[in-house]
């Protein structure tokens, strides 16, 4: 890549960067009992600036160095804490963040491609089972010490791309037909989303157990 390119795409990064630091400077600044929905423009501005720096240099390490794609990601997966178990029949992935809006590609791309190489790196160490008949159930947590105002609907999140990239590992399709998806919402010490996969005949043994055990919004 030439290196005139190169400057400008830097350059544009220095530019959202800046951006950034204005809209973190102004969510510091607005009070958020007061105009909790400027905050909450603020807010998702600078996440999505965020998210949209991190994919932008994504793309320059790849274009500009050595370093491969499925290489990056690994250790990208392991700082934004992704982490898999698979027990009991269960597989469990936690994202450290609630799941993006629909059409917020930057911010899918974002999660996804972490999370796709976090399941092969896994993969590739550990059995993991094949589901033919299968239930998927999404647990989003939302943080108790933040306002309950923040949950948003079900159908407004992006959890199709999400499923494709876990069927590729564990499901034989995520066709209605063979997989039922499931959500909850729940309060937690932190935002984050959990991903149970089953087989159809554990999802009420599991979801009686997490209803003794997690408090859900509604229990507020």
């Amino acid at each position: 890549m030439e290196k005139q390119i190169i400057t400008q795409r830097i350059t544009a990064i220095l530019d959202d960067i800046s951006r950034l630091q204005s809209a973190l400077y102004a969510m510091s600044t607005t009070d958020l009992q007061r105009y909790p929905d400027n905050y909450e423009v603020l807010s998702t501005d600078a996440a999505l600036r965020g998210e949209n720096i991190a994919c932008r240099l994504r793309h320059l390490i790849y274009a500009t160095t050595g370093i491969k794609k499925s290489e990056y990601m690994q250790s990208a997966a392991v700082m934004q804490g992704v982490q898999i178990h698979c027990e009991k029949g269960v597989v469990e992935i936690t994202l450290p963040a609630l799941l993006p809006k629909r059409k917020q590609r930057q911010s899918s791309e974002f999660l996804l491609d972490p999370i796709y190489f976090a399941l092969s790196d896994y993969a590739d160490r550990h059995p993991l089972p094949k589901f033919n008949h299968c239930v998927v159930c999404f647990s989003h947590i939302y943080c108790r010490e933040l306002p309950a105002r923040r949950v948003r609907d079900y159908d407004n999140l992006e959890l199709k791309q999400l499923l494709d990239v876990v069927s590729t590992f564990i499901m034989a399709d995520d066709s209605g037909l063979l997989c039922d998806a499931y959500n909850t919402t729940e309060l937690g010490d932190t935002d984050c989303t959990r991903i149970s996969v089953m087989d159809k005949e554990h999802f009420s043994p599991w979801l009686e157990e997490r209803k003794n055990s997690v408090k859900a919004i509604s229990d507020f």
